[in-house]
């Protein structure tokens, strides 16, 4: 074994089979070589003749600012990467086991960066999301690559793959927006504690100046705006939409969420659009030209259509999701196959063991009065009362149902999506609950505001089912199901950064998830580092 010292780095050699054979360690770059890696003959993919092509330094400053991308230019190797491709262009000339070795490696670090930027980093069933893979086979990204470089639109070819990510260029935007704003003075130290339990129009407050200079670097308050001495005028104007963009009821009193807000620096806003970004690239949300799609953090449902790659929305409207606390709404994604009218609501077993039964054992006439009924194991109904059934239903030899009827906790509709986890998509018969900001309140399944607006969506190419059908099927109190003809996607996501009209919307971690991915990613970063 020989050690030798050639254009400024180590170079290992062995004989091999009477032959010296040489293999390049390009400072943490390229791991050590093998015979085959050196005697290869296919043509370099980013070198022209001697040299490193252009398409070289393009790929290399592309792994050099990842970091735009929400991704981390280590990961890649990037600044020796860059260091060897520059030795390469300008040096004495490699030769053509070292232009190989060099060449494979700039081509895994692209490979690595390809995927990351258009797959994601982590496998989304890490971070309690099953979703499935799009229907058509994945992309081959090593042959999209050379396709690409040898075409010379290495640059257009991964742009347009970016722009794949949906929400991708507004919030990459943000992210640089936000990570200019790391050393604002206005976030040298958290905003001063209230005078009080809240701040009203017309008090004063000590840190008016900061909060004016904050809501200005945010971009809620016009540049130049002098700060009032008290909360009045513009201020107040400016901090209802800052409270409009981070979820919170906006009637511009400065309380102790909306402070919590204020204080959560640029940098930790930036590290959420750096996860929205990573979850985005993995969230199917183009896979079908028609979907449903709930986010949520956001309690927000969207009804879209995909054409040419765009996605149009047709439909938005509030929704109440599962507790935050016991009964969390799963993500997944699955095709809604049926609707039912006038449902029954077969009370899960969870739900009649700790809620429903108890109830009855207080209260024997509330089993009348909510219009419900015990079913037995053949089908048989059952309406009047006895202790008995109600232990048949703890041995879940018996079950309970409520009939179709005003008091019905599905409403007057059910969209079912037929999955592992018994979630569907229906009405309320408690609609004052959409008013509030904050909509946890269901045992996990998702109740819309506007059932007939969504069933007009998922309807909309069966000319038999009109909007007049609709409603009277609701009403008809006879539960009726119907197959669709052309199921929809129905996709519940989970994103806490929401581009709308131009501007960036916050909301809070409900779940935990963007925790559970941040500590993912760390994990998955610490496995990577050599």
């Amino acid at each position: 074994m020989l050690r030798l010292k050639a254009l400024g780095h180590d170079v290992t050699c062995r004989l091999i089979r009477g032959g010296l054979l040489c293999a390049w360690l390009l400072v943490g770059v390229l791991a050590p070589s093998t015979a085959a890696d050196l005697l290869t003959t296919e043509t370099p993919l980013w070198f022209n003749a001697d040299r490193p092509s252009l398409q070289a330094r393009e790929a290399v400053q592309m792994l050099l600012t990842a970091a735009d991308e929400g991704l981390e230019p280590q990961h890649y190797q990037a600044t020796d990467l860059n260091q060897a491709v520059a030795q390469a262009g300008t040096g004495p000339a490699l030769t053509p086991a070292e232009q190989a070795r060099l060449d494979a490696a700039l081509t895994r670090a692209m490979e690595h960066y390809l995927s990351d930027l258009s797959r994601g980093r982590v496998n989304p069933s890490q971070i309690k999301a099953n979703f499935s893979t799009p229907g058509d086979p994945a992309v081959d990204i090593g042959a999209w690559l050379r396709t690409a470089v040898r075409e010379q639109r290495l640059g257009p070819a991964v742009a347009q793959l970016a722009a794949q990510v949906p929400m991708a260029a507004p919030l990459r935007q943000a992210l640089a927006q936000y990570r200019a704003l790391i050393h604002h003075p206005a976030w040298q130290s958290p905003l001063a504690p209230l005078p009080g339990r809240k701040l009203e129009a017309g008090q004063t407050y000590a840190d008016l100046p900061r909060l004016t200079q904050r809501l200005q670097a945010l971009g809620d308050l016009a540049g130049g705006t002098p700060a009032p001495e008290r909360l009045e005028g513009e201020l107040i104007a400016a901090l209802m939409r800052f409270q409009e963009r981070h979820g919170l009821t906006p009637d511009g009193v400065l309380g102790p969420n909306t402070l919590q807000q204020l204080n959560i620096t640029p940098e930790q806003r930036a590290e959420q659009i750096v996860l929205t970004l990573e979850r985005l690239r993995w969230t199917p949300l183009r896979q079908a030209s028609r979907m449903v799609v709930i986010n949520v953090p956001e309690f927000m449902l969207r009804a879209y259509e995909v054409q040419d790659g765009r996605i149009q929305v047709k439909l938005s409207m509030k929704v109440i999701v599962g507790k935050a606390l016991d009964t969390r709404t799963p993500l997944f994604d699955e095709d809604m196959r049926f609707i039912e009218f006038s449902p029954y609501w077969n009370i899960p077993p969870s739900i009649a063991r700790h809620e429903t039964v108890p109830h009855l054992r207080a209260d024997p006439g509330y089993l009348a009065r909510q219009g419900m009924e015990f079913v037995t194991a053949g089908g048989q109904v059952v309406t009047r009362f006895a202790p008995q059934h109600l232990d048949a239903v703890l041995s879940g030899a018996w079950r309970i149902r409520q009939r179709p009827g005003p008091k019905n906790a599905l409403g007057d509709i059910k969209f079912i999506f037929p999955n592992n986890s018994n979630i569907y998509l229906h009405h309320t018969p408690a609609p004052g609950l959409f008013e509030r900001d904050r909509r946890d309140f269901s045992h996990g399944c998702i109740r819309v505001q506007e059932p007939v607006a969504l069933a007009k969506f998922v309807l909309q190419d069966d000319p038999d089912w009109p909007e007049e059908r609709i409603r009277a099927a609701m009403a008809s109190g006879q539960s009726s199901t119907l197959r669709l003809a052309q199921p929809v996607t129905v996709l519940i996501a989970y994103s806490t950064v929401v581009a709308k009209a131009g501007r960036l919307f916050f909301y809070p971690d409900l779940y935990g998830h963007d925790r559970l991915l941040a500590r993912t990613l760390r994990q998955h970063a610490a496995a990577l580092t050599p």
